[in-house]
């Protein structure tokens, strides 16, 4: 990868500075705080594995300014042990930190390193995250859950409806979501496209992550007759929702999720056809997307880390491995390097002035963050997000947009009334 060596060989002489010379040869201390137990943990480790195989790629290349980077971890299985974690690592004279796979967790860690003086880098989780500190010390790289929300509708709009020979207006949109931080806010998306195109709005049918049923929450969409479904769930309550849709015989032109459970591979694996023709509206996996989309220096970068990843964890760099590996390798290649001192606040200057184009990372994103005191504080405004499709039992694609597409939408295995139904 001659063309990455230079890259990189460029930028760590031109941050030789950044640490200052009381600084000079020690490691840069990562926190990172991510559920690698509980219901969380298993994207949770991924995400992690991802972060720390961006950091080992990173130090191969000679680090941030010769300066390696050490990633300490904090498990946090839940919202309650999320602040506690970011205390343990600024107690420790953490200055940065990685997280966190669950927006449960994002929210409560991010108001905690604003309140420690920290830089919280969000590399996965696309709920809701406090105001405070956004945009200053805080930074979401993924798609926020209002893009994923809004991007599924857009997808039914766009693509969808015309291969149906239907006006978008003449559809009928439900919205289905777990009303957790998460949840909520991807359905927010959701639903504020459906209001500012002037859709047609049928039912909203929140639900408890703790307590909930399936066949109730089905049975209240089924009463709205809607043409297109979108969720917002985790994996088990999102299995659970699918089932009772194919149980109800409840006809959809299509149904659509998103993220934490639609395109999780466990989740074709646990509905086997009942899967084929949803949509999930998400960020993309190495495996599943067409590389020829990214910049030259990101594919060869993402195939690097594929191969890696593979050989190491034995398993495929999964979408919530990738978001890892992108966040924490935008933050070491090209954040913390342009920062003219290795403090939270020198590393956040830097991070509000980088501008790179869409591809310019392996999963597809650029990076602009919105400014702060804005309501697109902190949030990457050039993450990139992908419809997926299962296609087939236990075999999902990227079908949109093109230029990271494999496979072309399929619209008769989409509706309730095809497949096994």
């Amino acid at each position: 990868m001659p063309s990455l060596l230079a890259a990189v060989a460029v930028v760590a002489t031109l941050a030789t500075s950044c640490g200052g010379s009381r600084d000079a040869g020690q490691p840069i201390m990562v926190g990172a705080v991510y559920p690698t137990s509980g219901g969380q943990g298993s994207g949770g480790i991924e995400e992690y594995h991802g972060a720390l195989l961006a950091a080992d790629i990173a130090n191969a290349h000679g680090g941030v300014g010769g300066r390696q980077v050490r990633i300490e971890e904090m498990d946090a299985e839940g919202a309650d042990a999320a602040p506690g974690a970011v205390d343990a690592l600024a107690g420790r004279g953490v200055r940065f930190i990685l997280g966190s796979y669950g927006s449960t967790i994002s929210a409560p860690a991010a108001f905690e390193a604003d309140r420690k003086g920290v830089l919280f880098w969000e590399t996965g989780a696309v709920g809701y995250m406090p105001g405070t500190g956004r945009g200053k010390l805080v930074f979401r790289v993924s798609p926020s859950g209002l893009i994923l929300g809004g991007t599924a509708i857009d997808f039914a709009v766009h693509q969808l409806a015309p291969k149906w020979h239907r006006a978008p207006r003449s559809l009928r949109f439900a919205v289905a979501y777990v009303n957790d931080v998460y949840g909520s806010e991807v359905a927010r998306g959701a639903i504020r496209r459906i209001h500012a195109d002037h859709l047609h709005l049928v039912a909203s049918v929140p639900y408890s992550p703790f307590n909930y049923d399936a066949a109730s929450v089905v049975r209240r969409v089924a009463k709205a007759r809607p043409d297109v479904l979108f969720v917002s769930a985790y994996l088990q309550d999102g299995v659970a929702i699918r089932r009772e849709i194919v149980r109800q015989h409840l006809h959809l032109l299509a149904n659509i999720g998103t993220s934490s459970s639609y395109c999780m591979p466990a989740f074709g694996r646990m509905l086997g056809r009942d899967a084929v023709g949803v949509f999930a509206s998400d960020k993309p996996a190495v495996e599943y997307m067409n590389l020829n989309g990214l910049a030259p220096e990101a594919r060869s970068l993402a195939q690097e880390a594929s191969t890696l990843y593979r050989q190491r964890y034995h398993q495929e760099m999964t979408a919530a491995a990738l978001a890892g590996f992108s966040g924490a390798w935008a933050l070491f290649h090209d954040v913390m390097p342009r920062a003219t001192t290795l403090t939270a606040q020198s590393v956040a200057a830097a991070a509000r002035a980088i501008r790179l184009p869409p591809g310019s990372l392996p999963n597809g994103s650029g990076l602009e963050f919105g400014a702060a005191g804005t309501g697109e504080a902190g949030w990457n405004l050039r993450a990139a997000s992908v419809i997926w499709q299962w296609v087939a039992v236990d075999k999902e694609a990227v079908v949109w947009p093109p230029k990271f597409a494999t496979t072309p939408i399929d619209v008769s295995s989409s509706s309730s009334t095809s497949g096994s139904w």
